[in-house]
Parts: structure tokens; sequence; C-alpha cells
């Protein structure tokens, strides 16, 4: 599929253009960082807590703060999901001990201040053992005892109910569990006998140690380092050493502007988000290979053509798959964004806008970088330098 024929489009013409954009988000990104000190890393890294909390109604972030800031050592993060009722709650802890007291002490402060079910059992914030074993005598009490595989396969269903669907753990009312299967009428009013809803269901709970997030940082930093590396050695192998080179300098653009626009949108770096980035970098150097390609099997069909007439020829051959091929990504990664939820948004971001810095870098960063290294070799032709160019056995090949 063929989307533009015969295009002449003078890509090259617009550089400075683009290449002043990426000056430009490059400069407010570091701004970003050293207004806010550094890069903002997630649990992942800094190592603390993280709990996803639903309420039932618009969440009181003032309040939770406040609350928790005067029983947490340290800064409290709570930080509101858009288009939700569900807050992020985190605390940076740099004791190993402090990690599960301060888990407790949210859960606990939470409970005080919005879980009043009148000495109930919570149903939004209990787990199966604990229902198994409020319901078993009441279920006997009142004649409707069930043996203990049925009584265990009741509760599944019912915290199954409560956790999927539409629910997602957090129930109006206990009428809705009349549509449970096996919750009788006698069932569902020993339920509630023993059962309230408070205001909100922890969601999910992350707990990381300092010293784990210190080595996955290192861990992900020598990550990027080798694939670059590793990319770095191939195309200088199938190509040039100086293809490689503007390869690998439009890749670091790439991850400096993501990294950027994270600080600037204030978003976290987490692992999920680390591996959108390595899939960034494949995919960026995958991009730009097709056209030093391009370029490549044109140097040898097009031998009076000048050398930046012969790059911007070359991207619009390859404008048609660059195009279908980013696009497509594009669109998944929009609709990560928009409908993949809290879990995903960072990694969707991260995809949305390297594919976006990584395409245009291709074309307005590496291409140019080529561009001016083969005329600087020119240059130094013309003046009667030395010139020593490096030709990897791929590209002797392709020339006979």
């Amino acid at each position: 599929m063929e989307l533009f024929k015969n295009t002449n489009f003078d890509f090259l013409g617009k550089k400075w253009t683009f290449i002043s954009v990426s000056i430009a988000l490059a400069i407010a990104g570091f701004g970003s960082m050293l207004a806010k000190g550094g890069i903002k890393y997630g649990i992942d890294f800094r190592g603390g807590v993280n709990m996803l909390v639903k309420f039932s109604q618009a969440p009181p972030v003032e309040k939770l703060r406040s609350t928790l800031a005067g029983k947490i050592p340290g800064e409290i993060d709570v930080v509101e999901v858009p288009g939700t009722s569900e807050v992020i709650i985190g605390t940076e802890l740099r004791d190993e001990k402090a990690l599960a007291e301060s888990r407790k002490v949210m859960a606990d402060t939470l409970s005080a201040s919005f879980g009043d079910t009148g000495g109930k059992l919570d149903l939004l914030n209990v787990g199966q053992q604990a229902l198994i074993d409020r319901l078993r005598d009441p279920l006997a009490r009142a004649g409707a005892g069930l043996t203990d595989p049925q009584l265990t396969e009741l509760c599944k269903t019912i915290l199954g109910f409560r956790d999927g669907g539409p629910n997602y753990g957090m129930l109006q009312n206990l009428d809705q569990l009349s549509a449970v299967k096996g919750v009788t009428p006698a069932i569902l009013n020993v339920i509630k006998q023993e059962v309230g809803l408070s205001r909100f269901a922890i969601r999910n709970v992350e707990i990381v140690g300092p010293k784990v997030g210190t080595e996955l940082k290192n861990q992900a930093i020598l990550a990027t380092l080798y694939a670059l590396g590793g990319m770095l050695v191939y195309i200088a192998f199938r190509f040039e050493w100086v293809y490689g080179v503007a390869a690998v300098l439009a890749i670091v653009h790439d991850l400096v502007i993501t990294l950027g626009l994270f600080s600037i949108f204030n978003k976290e770096i987490s692992l999920t988000v680390v591996a959108a980035l390595l899939t960034l970098v494949g995919y960026s150097m995958n991009d730009t290979i097709v056209v030093f390609d391009r370029v490549r099997e044109n140097l040898r069909l097009m031998r009076r053509e000048k050398f930046d007439a012969l790059v911007n020829i070359s991207i619009n051959q390859t404008l048609s798959r660059t195009v279908i091929t980013s696009g497509l990504t594009l669109l998944t990664a929009v609709s990560l964004l928009l409908f993949g939820g809290t879990v995903l948004n960072g990694f969707s971001f991260a995809l949305v806008a390297g594919i976006i810095v990584g395409t245009y870098s291709s074309i307005f960063i590496a291409s140019p970088i080529l561009i001016f290294w083969k005329s600087r070799m020119e240059k130094r032709r013309a003046n009667g330098g030395p010139e020593k160019v490096v030709i990897s056995p791929a590209t002797k090949q392709a020339a006979k």
C-alpha cells in the first residue's frame, strides 16, 4: 500500500524550523527539571508507598493531605486521577522498616475518616477469608448455613462482583448483591446485618524499598545505554560509522525531549515508562534505518546527484511507509492514553510523545547530521585535507 507517489517535498529545507522546535523543547524540559529538582521518579525507583483509593463521591484531596501529613513523616503526595473519583496517595520513605508501618497508617487513617460502618465489616476493603469468618456463624443461626466449600465460593463470587464490571471496587448499596448468584433473600438479610459499606475502597497498594528502587534505576540506565551502544555497532557495521552516530544522536534527542515533556507535565518515570522508552529507542532506530537504507541504495543509483538532494529524495520515497507505520502506531498509543486508565497513563504518554518526536527526528535530526558530516568531508577533500572514511562490508557489497 502506498499513500504518496512521486512526492517532492522539501523536507530538509524546513530542517531549521524543526531543529529550533527541538532546541526550545529541550531548554523547556531542562528548565522544568531544574525548577523541580530533577526528574520525578515513581515509586519503582525512589522507594515508598503508593496507594490507589477510590471514593464513592468526589475525593476530599485537601482533607486527605492534611490528615495524613500529621501522621506520616516526610512529603505526602495526594494526586487526583482526572475524570474519576480516585486518588493516588504516595509517600517517600528512606527507612525500610517504616514502609509497612506507613501502609498501615494510611489504611487506618482512611478507615477512621471515611470508613464509618457502625461496627460492621467493611465490604469494600475486606479479604475473602475475613468475609467467610464473619458470615459463617450468622448464616448458621439464621438457618441459611452453608458448607465450607459453598461459603467459600459464595464469598469469592461476592468479592468478584464487587471488583469486576462497572463496580470496580465500589458498591453504592448492599441491595446490588441480590444480582450475585447464590445470594438468596435470607443470605442478603444476614449480609446486611453483618456487613457495611464505607465511602472508600483501597484498589491497589505498592511498597518498594529505597535500596531496590536505586538498583532498578541503575539497571534502567544501563539497559538504555546498552541498547544505544548495540545499535551504534550494528549501524556502523551495516552502513558507515557516521550513519550510526547520526542515528544514535537522533535517539538521544528523542529521549531528552520525551523526558523533558514528562517533567513539564509533572509525570512520573516508572518501570513501565522505561519499557516504553526502550520500545521507542528500537522504533525510532528502525525508522531511521529505513531512510538510511534508501540513501545507501540511491548513492549507487544517483551518483551525480548532490548528497543533500539525494537524502531529500530518499525521505520522499519512504514517506508512505513512515506515515502508515507511525500513524497506525500513534492511533493505538492515543487510544491507550485516552482509555487505558491510570496504570497505563505514563506508558501511553511516553509512546505518544516518543512516536511523534521519533518520527520527525529521523527526518529532521538524523538526516541533517549525516548531510553536515558529508559536507564537511567534501570541504576537507576540496581543501586537500586528509579524509578517512570507514566503509562497512555491507556497503562495499552494495556498491558492487
